[in-house]
């Protein structure tokens, strides 16, 4: 092999190894950073990674917020109208979060099934939902009418303090 073909052949092979590793470096960052999401029906099935980042969404369930009168901490849950997550945040809520409403949650999944969240996000307006939150509900929607009548639910409450208790209802006496 000639000298000048020599060298053009390391050059050209050199090249293509370069932009391989350079390639191969983008894909492994880019799939760091992608953070999946999972509805709270997706984490009780087990779908979602315990420890790596990702986001969990629905509607936050109404009576379930508790705050920590000492710190900044914060326990609420959040449905897709199927199942619950129980979400745990250590830092200032949006001023838009309230009880019935949607949210996207960054965090981790913990071993308990706690969803350990490092950021929490509120819709800026009332008409506006995630679209992977309005997806995840009307999926979880979907399911629960192509049930059976005859089929129980297999939504269970993840204690005795979570059932709910219908309460009698007050009707108006007229004078």
């Amino acid at each position: 092999m000639k000298p000048l073909r020599k060298r053009r052949l390391i050059f050209v092979i050199s090249i293509v190894l370069g932009l391989g590793i350079a390639v191969g470096l983008m894909l492994y960052a880019a799939k760091q950073s992608v953070n999946l999401f999972y509805s709270p029906q997706q984490i009780s099935q087990g779908k979602a990674p315990v420890g790596p980042l990702i986001r969990l969404g629905g509607l936050v369930v109404a009576g379930s917020v508790s705050r920590n009168p000492e710190n900044l901490k914060v326990r609420f849950e959040l449905t897709d109208n199927a199942q619950k997550v129980v979400v745990k945040y250590d830092g200032i809520l949006p001023d838009l979060f309230r009880e019935g409403q949607g949210i996207v949650t960054m965090g981790h999944l913990q071993q308990n099934g706690e969803f350990e969240a490092t950021e929490v996000l509120a819709k800026h307006d009332e008409t506006y939902m995630s679209p992977e939150v309005a997806k995840a509900i009307k999926k979880a929607e979907a399911e629960a009418k192509a049930r059976k009548p005859s089929e129980p639910s297999k939504v269970e409450p993840a204690s005795v303090n979570d059932a709910v208790i219908p309460l009698a209802k007050e009707t108006p006496s007229n004078p």
